[in-house]
């Protein structure tokens, strides 16, 4: 029987913490999740063991203990804590090669360290608000959501990247709609969750209270969730957020639907800060990234902690594999 092709783990901004997390994910996971880096081996941490391959397929001869390295050569050097204008191109150009190995099917699912955007739009002119955006570029312009997901919770935010000002602008009843579908297609192809429960929450507090603090609920989020019930699915809502993620409430659902970016990740963070996994639902390959930065104020100090980075690949893996 062929063995499943390994994933692609782009080395993100040399400059952060992604190169020797990278290092230390191999040490944890072992071969348990076969894995290819995608960087500069002058970026790895001094000492590190690794093994450049010519392949993602050779890193499955790869020894436990050593990291496999598809190598791509940057610009310059890396000095943790500063980002270096020069190495941004390379950066890029890193998430473009291993979206084409996933493509391709040289690898079986990509996994992003974390970028640091305002480097890569300095260094490269970067055009995009982050990874999600570019990925889908990549893969053709599809509709994406991002989805934050840990042992005890997935979150899903309609709106993102925002000021909590222009939400309620953003927020329409098209794109609402298209997360919950995005969302819902996911948990059932990505998950293996044969009938997703959906919960939806509401944009105000407590989901407006009939219109005492806010309309939205009434206007457009409770028919949204309506129609999508009218469908067959488990969607319920719009719910309010201060109630929405206690133990009991979890409970009762599979993912939530959130309306902005901070009522999204603020519970996910307080849930499991250090192992919660970024996941771009609606690609036609399966990405997952750690949810966390760059860390440039920690880089190089070994004080990293590779768990979200594992769980991400973790992921990744049993996203591809439900994939066939």
């Amino acid at each position: 029987m062929t063995m499943p092709a390994p994933l692609v783990l782009t080395c993100g901004d040399p400059s952060g913490i992604g190169p020797e997390v990278a290092v230390a994910a191999r040490a944890r996971l072992g071969t348990s999740v076969p894995f290819v880096w995608l960087g500069d081996p002058r970026h790895l941490p001094q000492g590190s063991r690794f093994a450049a391959v010519d392949h993602p397929r050779a890193a499955l001869a790869v020894a436990a203990d050593v990291l496999p390295v598809l190598p791509h050569v940057f610009a310059a050097p890396a000095l943790p804590g500063q980002p270096d204008p020069a190495n941004a191109a390379g950066v890029v150009a890193v998430i473009a090669r291993a979206v084409a190995l996933v493509q391709s099917g040289a690898a079986s699912a990509l996994c992003t360290a974390p970028i640091n955007k305002k480097a890569l739009k300095d260094g490269a002119d970067f055009a995009f608000p982050g990874h999600t955006e570019f990925l889908a570029h990549l893969a053709g312009g599809c509709d994406v959501v991002m989805m934050l997901a840990c042992a005890g919770l997935r979150v899903v935010p309609a709106t993102i990247h925002l000021p909590l000002a222009e939400v309620p602008r953003a927020l329409t009843p098209d794109l609402l709609r298209l997360t919950i579908e995005i969302t819902h297609a996911a948990l059932i192809r990505d998950f293996g969750i044969a009938t997703p429960r959906i919960a939806v929450a509401g944009l105000n507090p407590h989901a407006g209270e009939g219109g005492a603090m806010g309309h939205e609920e009434i206007l457009f989020i409770g028919p949204v969730v309506q129609g999508c019930a009218d469908r067959g699915w488990h969607v319920v809502g719009p719910l309010p957020a201060d109630t929405l993620f206690h133990p009991a409430a979890r409970a009762r659902y599979d993912a939530a639907i959130c309306m902005y970016h901070d009522q999204a990740l603020i519970p996910i963070k307080t849930i499991d800060f250090a192992g919660g996994v970024n996941v771009t639902l609606g690609l036609p390959f399966v990405r997952t990234s750690p949810d966390h930065g760059t860390a440039y104020d920690i880089a190089g100090r070994g004080l990293a902690d590779p768990s979200s980075l594992v769980a991400a690949l973790q992921m990744a893996q049993d996203m591809a594999t439900r994939r066939g």
